[in-house]
């Protein structure tokens, strides 16, 4: 008897975004079947103490307690939770939500803004040099006089947040890059630091090293085992060839402020991609994520992940025929909310991409704007310093002074545009074509299933006519056949049946955390914005009374 699941007529490998970073390699896997919802069989355990999270209890756990579940997170909204906190000291102070006692009413004893300067990344060499921080006294006497009302919350979708609900928690931050080695190659390290309460775990907090080739490593094992089962698995940091050249023959003594900046940026993405990972109750619990954050030795290298690899070959001419097949093949939709769905995602898509075009030309005008005044705060003084009216020299001086303030507020509000605006819609854009990598996976299955009807009635018009000849030698024989395709045709449909309905879920969960994510990137955005603007205004209400004191 034949195999009962037919391979698709195309293998969708990975994506050939990864090409060579840091002479990345695939670490091997102890688990390489596919998991399969229908039937999953016992995961063998990958070292000791570490056994199947899905069968096995934790060791503090009861022998009656119940096998990790999506009730895990406590958010009910928490899939692929947005990580990576942009800079720390984002101008914080000032709130969305309406205080108590009605709108437009002032807090009691509100919060002084966060000086401007303090807005870095949360880890790791920061995106701009050091700047002069805002004298303090300028923003004590700040109070929020804009109250607005807050978004109204977005009910969940039950079916989406099924099995959510709980105390659990699971975070995980990647910090400290390294290069190590000299050279072409070296490579980057990085601390991955877990903390949980999450009972399968052996430790409570707990930190590895990783290399960026060992993250590649993990989403392709993710990709290989849950994809075909219709989960949505969030995409890696794509790779970049010029970036980890500079990285590669660059010194740590001499790095550039453009190799920090994108050290930072791809710190802040393996960050996220973590913890979407460490968010889906299915996920987190696979063996290959669970070695990843747990091992504490160094992972096995391997190749697979080189672009110019044999595997990275063999991506390339799979992605091909894999776009071949997207364009020449038609799926007659038969489901009504596949047909919506599908082009609700490529609008939003479309949508996307034309933001993060249009936040990458707000971020660089923000930039030059802060380069500007810096250039004419150095004027100002230089001025001031050659002027012989007193009055007029002390004025031009304090002018000086404040704009380099200013200057200092607008390079923060640039960060915060890039860390709220650009990267988070950036991310999305790679998450909505994970989705559609889930929905292709749903066509390749419905293939399979239309390939097997196809042989069946072949293999039954060849024993019709095997009967008709009377060749009875040959009547066995398709008899056999038939009832093979038979069984072929059977499970390939309950396996497009059954993608299908796990694909409606995980969109469902998706959209509502996509809702969360971009509802807290607005709040957070606008909060900083109306902060930043009132900063400024308190700068030059100070250097007013200098202007007017001129005689």
């Amino acid at each position: 008897m034949a195999d009962s699941r037919e391979p698709p007529p195309l293998f969708n490998d990975d994506d050939d975004s990864h090409k060579d970073d840091d002479n990345d390699d695939l670490f091997t896997s102890a688990v390489q079947s596919p998991v399969s919802e229908l039937t999953t069989p016992e995961e063998p355990r990958r070292q000791e103490g570490l056994g199947d999270p899905l069968t096995s209890p934790s060791p503090a756990a009861s022998p009656t307690s119940d096998p990790p579940s999506d009730s895990q997170s406590g958010n009910p909204t928490d899939l692929f939770e947005s990580v990576g906190e942009p800079p720390a000291g984002v101008l914080s102070s000032v709130s969305l939500e309406s205080p108590a006692g009605g709108e437009g009413t002032q807090q009691d004893a509100p919060e002084p803004p966060v000086p401007a300067s303090s807005i870095l990344p949360p880890m790791g060499a920061p995106l701009t040099p050091p700047i002069a921080p805002i004298d303090p006294t300028l923003t004590s006497s700040l109070t929020p006089s804009v109250s607005v009302a807050a978004p109204a919350p977005v009910a969940p979708i039950p079916e989406a947040v099924e099995g959510l609900s709980g105390d659990e928690f699971i975070e995980i931050q990647v910090s400290d890059p390294q290069k190590i080695g000299d050279g072409m190659s070296s490579y980057m390290a990085y601390k991955v630091t877990t903390k949980t309460n999450i009972g399968y775990f052996r430790k409570k907090n707990w930190s590895v090293t990783r290399r960026f080739s060992d993250f590649l490593g993990l989403h392709s094992k993710l990709v290989e085992k849950h994809l075909h089962c219709g989960r949505i698995i969030p995409s890696a940091p794509e790779k970049s060839a010029i970036g980890t050249t500079k990285i590669k023959l660059g010194s740590d003594k001499t790095a550039e402020s453009g190799s920090q900046d994108f050290i930072e940026k791809r710190r802040a993405s393996l960050e996220r991609f973590m913890n979407r990972n460490a968010a889906h109750p299915i996920l987190r619990a696979d063996p290959d994520f669970r070695e990843f954050i747990e091992l504490e030795v160094e992972l096995p290298r391997a190749t697979q992940t080189s672009a110019l690899s044999s595997a990275g070959v063999l991506r390339l001419f799979n992605r091909v025929g894999e776009t071949v097949n997207k364009m020449t093949f038609k799926m007659d939709e038969s489901d009504q909310w596949f047909e919506e769905k599908t082009q609700q995602i490529e609008s939003l898509d479309a949508q996307l991409r034309k933001l993060h075009l249009a936040m990458e030309g707000l971020v660089a005008y923000r930039r030059e704007l802060a380069v500007s005044t810096a250039s004419f705060a150095k004027s100002a003084a230089i001025l001031s310093s050659v002027e012989e009216h007193s009055a007029l020299s002390r004025a031009l001086h304090q002018l000086a002074e404040s704009t380099e303030r200013t200057h200092t507020i607008h390079h923060a509000q640039a960060d915060a545009d890039f860390y709220y605006l650009s990267e988070i819609t950036r991310d999305y854009i790679q998450l909505i074509g994970a989705v559609k990598d889930v929905f292709h996976e749903r066509v390749k299955t419905f293939q399979t299933w239309q390939h097997a009807q196809s042989m069946l009635a072949k293999k039954r018009e060849a024993k019709a006519k095997a009967e008709l000849a009377g060749r009875m030698d040959k009547v066995q024989q398709a008899q056999e056949e038939v009832a093979e395709w038979e069984v072929k045709v059977e499970r390939s449909q309950e396996e497009f049946e059954r993608i299908s309905r796990d694909i409606k879920k995980e969109v469902d969960r998706f959209d509502v955390v996509r809702v969360k994510d971009f509802k807290d990137m607005l709040v957070k955005y606008l909060e900083a914005l109306m902060t930043s603007q009132q900063q400024i205004i308190k700068v030059w209400e100070t250097f007013m009374p200098e202007a007017k004191a001129i005689a």
